[in-house]
């Protein structure tokens, strides 16, 4: 299977909100575990992306929001490992 057909589904609108939203959970919400981050981002990708699409709500449009919410949280880990080997 081409993985590249799932770049159809990504939406940068929705990566970049739940990067945000996560990278603020991770650095200033101790009471929320690690473990749960991909989680809500991805309830959050979902919703922000039917929200986006408030008139036209199908499974693709359900998928391209999970997909994104998911996809944020592997963005931070590739930033946070290209910080990281930087600074050793």
């Amino acid at each position: 299977m081409d993985i590249s057909v799932l770049s159809e589904f990504l939406s940068v609108i929705v990566v970049g909100i739940c990067l945000c939203v996560g990278y603020v959970i991770k650095h200033s919400l101790d009471f929320i575990p690690n473990k749960y981050i991909p989680l809500i981002m991805l309830i959050l990708g979902t919703v922000t992306n039917i929200l986006m699409n408030i008139g036209h709500i199908d499974a693709t449009v359900i998928l391209s929001g999970m997909f994104s919410g998911l996809a944020s949280t592997g963005l931070h880990q590739v930033f946070s490992k290209l910080i990281n080997k930087e600074e050793e």
